[in-house]
C-alpha cells in the first residue's frame, strides 16, 4: 500500500507552451555562458612567495587556492572536476605553460585552513566573475558596469 495521499498526487503540473522557439533556444544557450576576468596581479601571485616554514613549503598562494575553492562553491563541483575546469580555463587562456593548477589533494588539504565565503544571489542575467588581487568577485550584469 502506498503512503502517498490522494491530495498530493492529484496536483497537476502547469504545462508551459513555447511560442517563440528562437528566443527560447537563445535563453537556454545563455545559461551556459561564462565570463571570467583574471587580473595580472593574480597571475603574478599564483605561486607562494611567503616566509619559509617548517616541513614542506607551499607551492601555491592562498589566493590561488581561494579562487579555486570559490569556483568550486559557485559551480557545485567536486574537487577533481574543479581541478579539470580550472586547468581547461588556463589552457583556453594560453596560460597552461606559465601556471599549473593545484592538484585536488592540495585543494582538499588547504581548504580547512582557508575560509571561503560565497555570498551570491542568483540573477536571471549573465554573471561576471572578476579575479583580481583581492580575490574572486561575482557580479550580476549591471553591477560591473555601474562600478566602472
Amino acid at each position: 500500500m502506498s503512503n502517498v495521499s490522494k491530495a498530493s498526487s492529484s496536483v497537476k503540473k502547469t504545462i508551459y507552451r513555447v511560442k517563440n522557439w528562437a528566443a527560447y533556444n537563445r535563453s537556454l544557450s545563455a545559461r551556459g555562458s561564462l565570463t571570467l576576468w583574471l587580473d595580472e596581479a593574480v597571475l603574478s601571485s599564483w605561486y607562494h612567495a611567503g616566509a619559509m616554514q617548517r616541513g614542506a613549503q607551499y607551492t601555491y598562494s592562498d589566493q590561488a587556492i581561494e579562487m579555486a575553492l570559490t569556483i568550486r562553491s559557485l559551480l557545485n563541483l567536486p574537487l577533481r572536476q574543479t581541478q579539470g575546469f580550472i586547468q581547461s580555463v588556463l589552457v583556453l587562456m594560453g596560460l597552461d605553460d606559465l601556471l599549473v593548477m593545484p592538484n585536488y589533494t592540495t585543494l582538499s588539504r588547504r581548504q580547512g585552513r582557508l575560509a571561503v565565503v560565497v555570498a551570491v544571489q542568483r540573477t536571471k542575467g549573465p554573471m561576471h566573475w572578476v579575479v583580481d588581487s583581492t580575490g574572486l568577485k561575482v557580479d550580476g550584469e549591471g553591477e560591473l558596469k555601474v562600478r566602472k
